[in-house]
C-alpha cells in the first residue's frame, strides 16, 4: 500500500493500492509505443507541450502546493515556491532544449562529419519524497525535451503528489504515453529497471538505494545517473563577511526542515572567527519558528517520517554524548506529529556522529578548524562529495573550489540547484549530471556520422 502520512498530526491521509501486474505492463507498453512518435516530433513540437506543463503549474500552484505540505510537511511557501521552481524548469529546456542538442560539426577525414543527439526512447526516474515537484521537474524535463518518453516512480509517502504530477499531463493534452506514473512499492522497482523498454533510470535518493538501482541496470547495460546523499561543507575563513555568511548558512541549513541533500551540514569555522560566527548563527537560528507547514507564518515544519525523526534525534544524542556542545534544541518535543527543534552543535569534531553520518533535518554542525588548509582537509574527509560552499574573497574561495571534492561550489553564496546549471556529486554522491547543457545530455545517444567521400 503508498501510504500518505501527515507528519505535523501522524494521522493517515491517504492510501493508494500499488499498480499490478497488468497494469504495469500497459504503462510499459504505452510508453514504448509512444517513444517512436515523440522522438521524431521536432523541438518546436515538444517545446509546446513542456511551455503547456509551466503554465498549468503556474496556474494551479494554490491547489498544488499543499500537497505537499500535507504528505511531507513542506511548509507552504516553500511548497509553493517548488512548483514555481519546477515550471521554471520546464520552461527553460523548452527554450534551450534545441541549442543545447544541436549537431556538432567536427572536422575529419570525412566531407562531413558531426554527431548529432538522438532520444534512447523511455527513461525511469526514481524519486524521493523531499521535493516531490522540483526532482521531477529536473528529471522529466529535459528528458521530454531531448524527446524521450518518461515514467515516474515517486516515493511510496507521496502518492498524491504523483498522481497530481501524471495528472498534469492530461490536463494540458500531452501525447498519450509520453509520461507516466507508475504507483509501485519499492520490491516492484528492479523489475521495471530490467524490463527491456526501459532504456535508463535516473535516480534520486541515499546511496544504499543508488547502489542497488545501479546494480540492477549495470547488469542490463543501462546508462544511469544518481544523485545521492550529502554531508557537504561549508568553510567559513577569517576574511570572510560574518553576517552574510551567517543569513546564508542559517537558511542553506533549515530549508525544507533540513531534509535537502545539498544544505549546509558541516559549518567548517577557521579559528580566528569561530567563537563570532558561532554566535551569529545561534542568533539567527533561534529565531526561526517550528510548527504547522499549513501557516504563512512557519519557518520550520515537521520531519516527514516518525522514523527519521527517530534517526535524527539519535544522531543528535550520540554527538552530545561524545562531547559536543548543545547550543539550541536537541530535545524531542511533546506531541503530535513528528517535529525536531533547530538543533545547534558546536564544537564538533571528526569522528562524531553527526560529522560522519548524513544528517537529514534541522540540525547544524559547527566546527573549528585552527586555518584554511585544515579547513579544507576537514572538508574533502568524508565518503561525500555533493557540494560545498566557500566563505572568503572570491578570488580565494575561487581558488579553494578547484580543491574541493564536490560535484558543485558556491563561493560567498547559498548551494541551490538551477535549470541553467549542472548539478550532480561525485564519491558516494553519485555520478552524472542533472540540469544545465550537461543534464539533457545524459539520456541520449550521441550519433557520429561520417559522409563520405573521404578527404586527401
Amino acid at each position: 500500500m503508498l501510504t500518505a502520512t501527515d507528519p505535523s498530526t501522524g494521522k493517515v491521509i491517504r492510501e493508494v493500492e500499488p499498480a499490478g501486474p497488468e497494469r504495469v505492463e500497459e504503462i510499459l507498453a504505452a510508453a514504448a509505443a509512444a517513444a517512436p512518435g515523440w522522438g521524431d516530433r521536432s523541438f518546436a513540437e515538444r517545446a509546446e507541450v513542456l511551455h503547456a506543463v509551466a503554465a498549468h503549474l503556474r496556474e494551479h500552484v494554490d491547489e498544488l502546493a499543499p500537497l505537499m505540505t500535507e504528505e511531507m510537511g513542506k511548509p507552504i511557501g516553500e511548497a509553493r515556491g517548488e512548483v514555481a521552481k519546477a515550471a521554471l524548469c520546464f520552461d527553460h529546456y523548452a527554450d534551450h532544449g534545441a541549442d543545447y542538442l544541436a549537431d556538432e560539426v567536427l572536422a575529419s577525414d570525412a566531407a562531413t562529419s558531426y554527431v548529432q543527439h538522438l532520444p534512447l526512447g523511455t527513461v525511469l526516474g526514481v524519486l524521493p519524497w523531499n521535493a516531490p515537484f522540483w526532482l521531477w521537474s529536473r528529471f522529466a524535463a529535459p528528458a521530454l525535451m531531448a524527446g524521450n518518453t518518461c515514467l515516474m516512480k515517486h516515493d511510496p509517502h507521496v502518492p498524491g503528489c504523483a498522481a497530481a504530477i501524471a495528472d498534469v499531463f492530461t490536463r494540458v493534452g500531452a501525447p498519450e504515453g509520453v509520461f507516466q506514473h507508475l504507483p509501485l512499492e519499492t520490491p516492484q522497482v528492479e523489475a521495471v529497471i530490467r524490463d527491456p523498454r526501459v532504456h535508463a533510470v535516473s535516480f534520486t535518493g541515499s546511496a544504499r538505494g543508488g547502489s542497488a538501482v545501479a546494480s540492477a541496470a549495470a547488469s542490463e547495460i543501462k546508462p544511469t545517473v544518481l544523485e545521492l546523499g550529502g554531508s557537504d561543507p561549508c568553510l567559513v575563513l577569517a576574511d570572510a563577511d560574518l553576517d552574510t555568511a551567517a543569513d546564508t548558512v542559517a537558511l542553506s541549513r533549515i530549508i525544507n526542515a533540513g531534509q535537502s541533500c545539498i544544505a549546509a551540514k558541516r559549518i567548517i569555522v577557521e579559528s580566528a572567527v569561530y567563537p563570532q560566527m558561532v554566535e551569529k548563527l545561534r542568533e539567527r537560528l533561534a529565531r526561526l519558528t517550528v510548527g504547522d507547514p499549513a501557516e504563512e507564518t512557519t519557518d520550520v515544519g515537521p520531519i516527514a517520517r516518525e522514523d527519521l525523526r527517530t534517526e535524527l534525534h539519535r544522531q543528535v544524542s550520540e554527538t552530545v554524548d561524545a562531547g559536543a556542545r548543545l547550543v539550541l534544541g536537541g530535545e524531542l518535543p511533546a506531541g503530535d506529529g513528528w517535529f525536531y527543534p533547530v538543533t545547534m552543535l558546536a564544537d564538533v569534531v571528526e569522528g562524531m556522529t553527526a560529522c560522519r553520518e548524513e544528517t537529514f533535518g534541522p540540525v547544524m554542525v559547527v566546527m573549528e578548524a585552527a586555518d584554511a588548509e585544515e579547513a579544507l582537509a576537514i572538508a574533502n574527509r568524508t565518503e561525500y562529495g555533493l557540494a560545498a560552499s566557500v566563505w572568503s574573497t572570491a578570488e580565494r574561495g575561487v581558488a579553494m573550489a578547484r580543491r574541493i571534492e564536490a560535484g558543485q561550489v558556491a563561493v560567498n553564496g547559498i548551494v541551490k540547484t538551477d535549470p541553467r546549471l549542472p548539478s550532480g556529486g561525485v564519491k558516494r554522491s553519485g555520478y552524472g549530471r542533472e540540469l544545465g547543457p550537461h543534464g539533457i545530455r545524459e539520456f541520449v545517444n550521441a550519433q557520429q556520422v561520417w559522409v563520405g567521400p573521404k578527404q586527401d
